[in-house]
């Protein structure tokens, strides 16, 4: 991992596709004195590094020997620095008419060895010109690979070409390295799917913005011109340009690009709205909050980008696999050639013919661009349902979740406390009271009193002055109403006023043990009402707990609330577990008690699901942290390993959903591309496999495994 404290330049390399390449340049660079740490993004073809030089010329000058054309990148995000789609095009048409010339001129040699019966002088020009038209990018990264002592595919493919020409197969190492250059061109075009589902996410925002200019009247200007405090108008049906928040106006918004919402929701003023969503109904004008490359959608993008240079441990198995594949086959096929002719006295030329064969094959590219290929699309997929995962490595943990911890407020709760009883207490007159405890409540800034004033504002009652107003800390309000004083407070204010009654304390003890709080109206010692007010469960709470559950994730809330109130939260939503009175340390002690337990000895992982500042230790300690609400936060968005850009828990089982399903196609990915291999080295050693039957295996195995990694993408 690279220090963040070092100078960092980024670059985009056209020409690197595969992983072979990377370890090409990653053997080069790590050899320049000052050098310090290399991240690659394959797929989105960048490369960073961190280093102690001067200036990075050394590092550029590095690249270019090995044939590598590096393009500094100043903003990181990829649009800007993308081909346009014309250049793209361009290059595509370019390649595809050099390959049909090349493609012909195979064709045609092999024709004319058939017609002739052999090698004519005919069939060596024409196989000459397939070669030098279609495989001289792959001589040119093959020699520069060999001087390198690297044995990636292009320096595999410059061997074995060469060694069929030289034993006089001629139409065939024509054909073999037209193969090979349309299976590296369809890859690159399948491989342009992956690309594009991170690249998607920035076409989300408008380019342009309607914005008020000093003198009054609006225009249209380019987003990255557009200062935080501008005033911006958005019309109906139109994209949200920047991060904002409302001034004017109320409208609808599809926020699903976003957070994933499934309805779209209110905005009025005061409202904050996010770039890349959609208004769909009204008009309203918003102060712009971020910059354009610090928008909630940016860091989504950037944090996606970031994600892809994180190797998951499926990965690094398999990049390792590779080290040790390609030198390991290279060696075998040295073997076939030599040793048959050499102990046995069997024909030369079959066994080299053999050899090369294995070569062609020896390139692991299928089997290492699986892995890459899969992480992204599930990366890309998580982040169009709202879950933004910050690696591979938790997207492939997600699916051994054993136990996930909860925070209460605000995750499994609204974080809102709502009126939910009133109970006359021998009293003939109920609604007085209630207006009574209203117009105390009112005066008062405690989460409780609002929710009583909340409720009566609800009822529509008309609120009495209130005159000698006293807040008692701990304990409750005080006031006079028609020069009667009245008390709204707590169980210890009720016994400090001596109120309390056994049946009253019974009816105190059911309500508590239902996870509420009660406050009391006294007046001349008398209880007369009774107000009970709770955080209210999210009844996606429910659903997503439920899911978990079928998932065999199991659950434990934890909880600064009294036990009680813990309790019969848990109780409500169906959490395995509960445990209240806990201090942001004792949560910390609850994720490592999960730690410790069956579980994580079989592999298992634990998840803490949290939204505040307090979560923070228990999130940090956790294998996997999940922040909620995420959209428009930075720290979240930073922190989190895992962050659910709206409140809806039932994010968090469509999460282990799909780990499982990438879970899956890696495995499938993997045995795939081994299986066609071991199948070839099988159909060589009897006889049966041609080198051109090899570039189309290859080719296939490629195909196979990008396609089937980007179905993830439709998850």
């Amino acid at each position: 991992m690279a220090d963040s404290a070092l100078p960092r330049v980024l670059y985009r390399i056209k020409n690197m596709d595969c992983p072979t390449e990377e370890a090409l340049i990653r053997d080069t660079l790590s050899k320049v004195p000052g050098v310090k740490g290399l991240e690659f993004i394959l797929l989105q073809r960048t490369l960073a590094v961190s280093h102690e030089l001067p200036s990075p010329e050394p590092i550029e000058q590095a690249l270019s020997a090995i044939g590598m054309r590096a393009v500094r990148v100043d903003d990181v995000r990829v649009g800007p620095s993308e081909p346009t789609p014309a250049a793209t095009a361009e290059t595509r048409d370019t390649n595809w008419k050099v390959l049909l010339i090349s493609g012909l001129a195979a064709s045609l040699a092999e024709g004319v060895y058939w017609l002739n019966g052999g090698n004519h002088w005919t069939v060596v020009v024409l196989a000459l010109v397939a070669i030098l038209t279609g495989g001289l990018p792959t001589y040119q990264k093959g020699w520069i690979a060999l001087r390198h002592g690297n044995l990636n595919m292009n320096a595999l493919m410059s061997i074995a070409v060469t060694g069929a020409i030289l034993i006089g197969h001629w139409p065939e190492a024509a054909m073999v390295m037209v193969l090979f250059a349309l299976a590296e061109l369809i890859e690159s075009k399948s491989l342009d799917r992956a690309r594009n589902a991170i690249r998607s996410l920035l076409d989300l925002a408008p380019e342009m913005a309607t914005v008020q200019r000093e003198d009054g009247n609006w225009a249209d200007v380019d987003v990255k011109a557009v200062a935080v405090g501008s005033r911006v108008r958005v019309k109906p049906g139109e994209r949200i340009a920047l991060d904002g928040e409302v001034i004017q106006g109320q409208s609808t918004v599809n926020q699903a690009p976003i957070t994933g919402e499934s309805l779209p929701v209110e905005k009025i003023k005061g409202d904050a709205v996010f770039a890349g969503t959609i208004n769909e109904s009204g008009s309203f004008e918003y102060r712009v909050t971020a910059a354009a490359n610090q928008s909630t959608l940016a860091r989504i993008i950037h944090a996606v980008e970031a994600a892809q240079g994180s190797r998951a441990p499926t990965q690094r198995f398999v990049d390792q696999f590779a080290r040790l594949y390609t030198p390991i086959v290279f060696a075998l096929a040295l073997a076939v050639a030599l040793v048959p002719p050499l102990v046995l006295g069997t024909p030369w030329l079959l066994w080299i013919y053999k050899a090369l064969v294995l070569l062609v094959i020896a390139c692991p590219c299928a089997l290492v661009i699986s892995t890459p290929v899969s992480i992204v699309s599930g990366l890309a997929a998580a982040a169009q349902h709202g879950i933004l995962i910050k690696g591979g490595v938790y997207l492939e943990n997600g699916r051994k979740l054993e136990w996930l911890a909860l925070d209460k407020t605000g995750t499994i709760t609204h974080g809102k406390p709502a009126q939910t009883d009133f109970v006359p207490w021998g009293s003939d007159d109920p609604t007085t009271y209630h207006l009574l405890a209203a117009s105390l409540a009112a005066r008062s800034d405690h989460p409780v009193s609002r929710a009583i004033a909340l409720a009566s504002a609800d009822a529509r009652l008309q609120l009495r002055d209130v005159d000698d107003f006293e807040a008692l800390p701990g304990r409750g309000v005080r006031g006079r109403i028609d020069d009667i004083t009245y008390y709204l407070g707590n169980h210890r204010l009720v016994e400090e006023l001596k109120a309390c009654s056994p049946e009253l304390e019974a009816r105190l003890a059911a309500l508590e043990a239902e996870g509420k709080t009660v406050v009391m109206l006294v007046r001349d010692d008398q209880v007369h009402a009774l107000f009970a007010v709770a955080d209210t469960v999210k009844e996606s709470s429910r659903r997503a707990i439920a899911e978990l559950h079928a998932l065999n994730v199991r659950t434990v809330m934890l909880s600064g609330d009294n036990p009680h109130t813990a309790e019969a939260i848990a109780q409500e939503v169906g959490i395995d577990r509960a445990r209240g009175n806990l201090l942001p340390e004792d949560k910390v002690r609850e994720v490592e008690a999960l730690r410790s337990e069956t579980a994580r000895a079989l592999g298992g992982t634990i998840g803490m699901v949290g939204d505040g500042i307090n979560d923070a230790p228990a999130l940090a300690r956790a294998d996997i942290g999940f922040a909620m609400g995420a959209a428009g936060t930075d720290t979240a968005i930073e922190t989190a390993d895992v962050a659910l850009m709206d409140d809806d828990l039932r994010k968090l089982p469509t999460f282990v959903r799909l780990s499982r399903a990438t879970a899956s196609v890696l495995k499938q990915n993997i045995a795939l591309a081994l299986a066609i291999k071991a199948a070839f080295l099988v159909l060589t050693f009897t006889g049966q496999a041609t080198m051109w039957m090899a570039v189309f295996a290859d080719m296939g195995a490629s195909l196979l495994v990008v396609g089937n990694g980007l179905r993830l993408l439709r998850k």
